[in-house]
């Protein structure tokens, strides 16, 4: 890594849900960090059309176009699955799945949501919701839990949901499918970033070779 990717990594490390850039000029996203996940979700209360929408993004990995697009028809709390469609004509897309939590928030928006409006989350008009009135949502809440200075953005609950189901041992194809990516290839970035099982690889080997557990390998008996 040269001096000006070294220096760019460094000034952003600390904004997790900013971008590292490589040095073939592409860019990996960073989750919300799990702390930041509680503080945001405590916050909440009270208000469950908000509570849904985090809720949905973070667990299904939707995007956000997706979900405001999304229709009453399209989901099904009893499978606990929402359909989504690439395409109004010829209605070709995929399933996400809806987390206990999720489709409990979702079960509790569902019944008291204006009935006469087709799409789950709509506008005073009935509309679907505008991109920046759930722009505004998430924007409070993380202004409430303290986090607006570290550069979430609404984005970032899909980041988090495919760094979290890679740490807990998803199958890369399984994540592709879900995030509705094309090429495995863009679906890859979040394995870089998603090591927890190769992190605990990496220590549990070298916790033998510092105690000398591994044939030939030597003890560390001396102070650093």
């Amino acid at each position: 890594m040269n001096k000006r990717y070294r220096q760019e990594w460094g000034n952003k490390r600390n904004y997790p849900c900013n971008q590292y850039l490589i040095k073939n000029g592409n860019s990996l996203p960073r989750p919300i960090e799990p702390e930041d996940i509680k503080h945001l979700l405590k916050k909440i209360r009270g208000k469950p059309r908000d509570k849904a929408m985090i809720l949905v993004l973070l667990r299904t990995g939707m995007r956000i176009g997706e979900l405001l697009a999304t229709k009453i028809q399209d989901i099904n709390l009893k499978e606990r699955k929402i359909l989504i469609f690439e395409s109004a004509k010829n209605r070709i897309g995929r399933v996400v799945y809806l987390s206990e939590d999720a489709r409990v928030a979702l079960k509790k928006w569902m019944k008291i949501r204006n009935q006469k409006s087709d799409h789950l989350f709509y506008g005073h008009s009935g509309r679907p919701l505008s991109y920046e009135a759930a722009r505004s949502v998430f924007k409070k809440y993380s202004y409430k839990a303290g986090l607006s200075e570290k550069g979430y953005s609404l984005h970032c609950l899909r980041h988090t949901f495919a760094s979290e189901l890679l740490s807990a041992g998803m199958p890369l194809e399984s994540l592709q499918y879900l995030l509705g990516h094309r090429s495995i290839v863009v679906t890859r970035r979040y394995a870089r970033l998603s090591n927890i099982a190769l992190e605990k690889d990496y220590f549990d080997a070298m916790a033998k070779i510092e105690k000398g557990g591994a044939d030939g390998l030597y003890r560390n008996d001396y102070e650093i």
